[in-house]
């Protein structure tokens, strides 16, 4: 089993406040081979009066060393990886990058991080770590 990341609960509480209910914890990928990959979460939310629902998956990421660029390199690598997987296994369900809003500023909101964004190379939310509460979804 992978280990959490240092921000787990926070985002799990955030995303539950946000209307979302946790499904996986974590979420299994199923490779060829036996292989298993682990995104951090699962969740699913209805969608008001369209009685459907809204299937993600969440990768969280602390950006917690002393390189930025060198969390953001990694994070993007998995990214990719698992998003490339998901379309292929569970098209219907849409991966997300989990961050806090600090590393939006400091990160995606300079040119590295915008390219990724405006690309359309990752999606992510940000959090608020001590009010558990997503900040911004950056579609």
């Amino acid at each position: 089993m992978p280990v959490r990341d240092y921000y787990h609960e926070v985002v799990c509480n955030a995303l539950q406040k946000d209307g979302w209910t946790i499904t996986h914890d974590p979420y299994r990928l199923k490779l060829a081979r036996k292989k298993n990959l682990y995104i951090d979460l699962g969740a699913e939310q209805l969608i008001g009066a369209e009685k459907d629902i809204q299937k993600i998956a969440v990768e969280i990421k602390s950006f917690r060393r002393a390189s930025e660029m060198k969390d953001l390199e990694e994070a993007v690598g998995q990214f990719v990886l698992y998003d490339r997987l998901l379309k292929r296994h569970e098209p219907e369900r849409k991966l997300y990058l989990a961050v806090p809003d600090s590393v939006r500023e400091s990160v995606f909101e300079e040119e590295a991080g915008q390219v990724l964004i405006e690309d359309e190379i990752i999606r992510l939310f940000t959090f608020d770590v001590d009010k558990k509460e997503v900040v911004k979804w950056m579609i």
